[in-house]
């Protein structure tokens, strides 16, 4: 009985204690702060192991400067990936302008008599323009090609057939000399050059420097598959070892071309009810492969062509990039510093005209395309700096940077696609970069290259929910290991902020990685107001 009313008068105390904690509501997301709501996505053990680097920064419109919401070793440096195409086209559309135009030339030294010889060499000049493909622009939420791949080359050649050309004399010579013959950047991988991931960079770029190998069963089990190649199907000789099996054996096949060779050997199975695949394989030398197609196109026009087929090149050993020697800006003349000089100027028999560098930039930065940004930092060298290689392009990039406010120990760059797995950038740089852009007058057009969360480019089919569509404009990178996405977006309470996320040196599945760094947007468009 005594052991009853103590509990009895213990009762009333015990309610009065609780009675806030019952009446206190559970926060939400919303409510929690945004320190919070990042580490608990990071929490989980698996993510844990590797190494994340975060800036979160507010941009108020029209200034500077703005708060710093979240940070997480945002000055250590991360290997960006694809994040590094944000630092070239930034430079690009600041330094080169969004209403460039490449110009592609047919020129020779030689004359044109009445009976339509021409007394000479005829040479297609390049002075980078990446588009001479079938690539539809303005880009439109996805790359769309037609059925042309070489549109570009046969305008060209129609263009001869109507300036009187039937015969010519000297050799058909391809000329990329534009930019230095350096096609691969440092640090890239050699898996990488089969592909079109890892397409050769040339000043005479065409159908992005791939042939397309399309594959089919054939009529019967045990009988060769049937292979084909587009355009100039002679460039490459075909060792083909893939050999159809009955249906529902599963496809299974590999392609192989070592470096410097120009055999594709394919092998594997493909079953008699596969509907076939289409694979896009880089070339080796694109001022070849360039030479042979436009000497093929102009034969096929009826066009005479007693000479060879040969290239131009700049050797890169005959360039200093470390003279201080100014370059007048070209849209596409000649160039002293990579041709002979000739008593007698080159006259004009054709030309393309590209469409304006931001719709390229668009294209570079929606689908990340690898071969683009590399055009344009050889572009940023020859057009703004002493030459058109690499280092010349990056010794331009490292002056914008400066200009932008970012300091030299924040990155190192090796290449202009994010290829390369020497380089290094920290997420407070990335952050500075884009509230630099956000002040410029190019920088709305630099905004409205990015992948549009949820609608289209790398980000079609990522924070795709009604309430994450078109509120994250940002730049996926990825490499093995390496996951990253920076860019601008739209909290809940209508902010507009900067961040960077970049993690590196993960064993998971890619979908994983890519899974928690939208659970962190998602985490940062959460956030309340700033100071709440």
């Amino acid at each position: 009985m005594l052991r009853q009313r103590s509990v009895t008068r213990l009762l009333p105390i015990v309610l009065l204690l609780i009675a806030p904690l019952l009446a206190a509501p559970v926060k939400s997301a919303q409510d929690r702060p945004l320190q919070d709501r990042i580490a608990a996505v990071l929490s989980a053990p698996d993510l844990a192991r590797g190494f994340w680097g975060i800036e979160v920064v507010s941009l108020s419109s029209g200034k500077t400067t703005g708060e710093t919401l979240y940070s997480q070793n945002a000055d250590k440096l991360f290997t960006p990936a694809s994040n590094t195409k944000l630092f070239t086209t930034a430079a690009a559309l600041a330094l080169i302008g969004p209403d460039y135009k490449f110009r592609t030339t047919v020129e020779t030294s030689g004359t044109l008599d009445r009976y339509g010889r021409l007394n000479g060499d005829l040479v297609l000049v390049g002075h980078g323009d990446p588009n001479l493909s079938g690539r539809e622009l303005p880009y439109d939420l996805r790359t769309q090609r037609n059925d042309d791949p070489i549109q570009a080359l046969e305008s060209l050649a129609d263009a001869l057939v109507q300036k009187g050309v039937k015969f010519i004399d000297g050799d058909i010579v391809a000329d990329d000399s534009y930019f230095a013959f350096e096609r691969y950047g440092e640090g890239w991988s050699q898996d990488d050059l089969v592909w079109a991931d890892g397409a050769p960079v040339s000043a005479l770029t065409i159908n992005d420097n791939v042939v397309f190998v399309n594959i089919l069963p054939a009529d019967r089990p045990g009988e060769k598959a049937f292979v084909s190649v587009k355009p100039f199907a002679d460039y490459y000789r075909l060792d083909n070892r893939i050999i159809t099996t009955p249906a529902g054996t599963g496809r299974k096949f590999f392609v192989n071309r070592e470096p410097g060779s120009t055999v594709l050997t394919l092998w594997g199975n493909m079953p008699l009810d596969d509907p076939g695949a289409n694979e896009a394989l880089a070339i080796e030398d694109p001022a070849e492969f360039a030479a042979g197609l436009f000497r093929q196109l102009l034969e096929k026009r009826g066009i005479v062509v007693y000479g060879h087929q040969r290239t131009r090149h700049t050797e890169l050993a005959t360039l200093s990039t470390f003279s201080v020697t100014a370059i007048a800006p070209s849209h596409g003349g000649s160039d002293s510093q990579s041709r002979p000089l000739k008593n007698d100027q080159p006259i004009t028999l054709a030309s393309y005209e590209s469409k304006p560098l931001l719709q390229d930039v668009r294209v570079v930065n929606k689908v990340s395309q690898n071969l683009h940004a590399e055009i344009l930092l050889r572009l940023l060298g020859r057009e703004r700096g002493n030459s058109g290689t690499i280092e010349g392009g990056l010794e331009v990039l490292r002056g914008f940077l400066t200009q932008a406010g970012i300091a030299n120990d924040q990155y190192v760059f090796y290449d202009g696609s994010g290829l390369s797995r020497q380089n290094l950038v920290t997420p407070h740089a990335i952050v500075q970069l884009l509230r630099y852009c956000s002040t410029q007058s190019w920088g709305a057009a630099y905004k409205s290259t990015f992948p549009v969360s949820g609608v289209d480019g790398s980000l079609s089919d990522r924070l795709n929910s009604p309430r994450l569509q078109n509120r994250i404009v940002a730049k996926t990178g990825a490499l093995g290991g390496v996951k990253a996405l920076s860019g601008y977006a739209t909290t809940d309470s209508g902010q507009v902020v900067v961040f960077s996320i970049l993690s590196n040196n993960f064993n998971l599945p890619a979908k994983r990685v890519t899974d928690a760094i939208d659970q962190l947007v998602q985490a940062i468009l959460d956030d309340a107001p700033a100071g709440r």
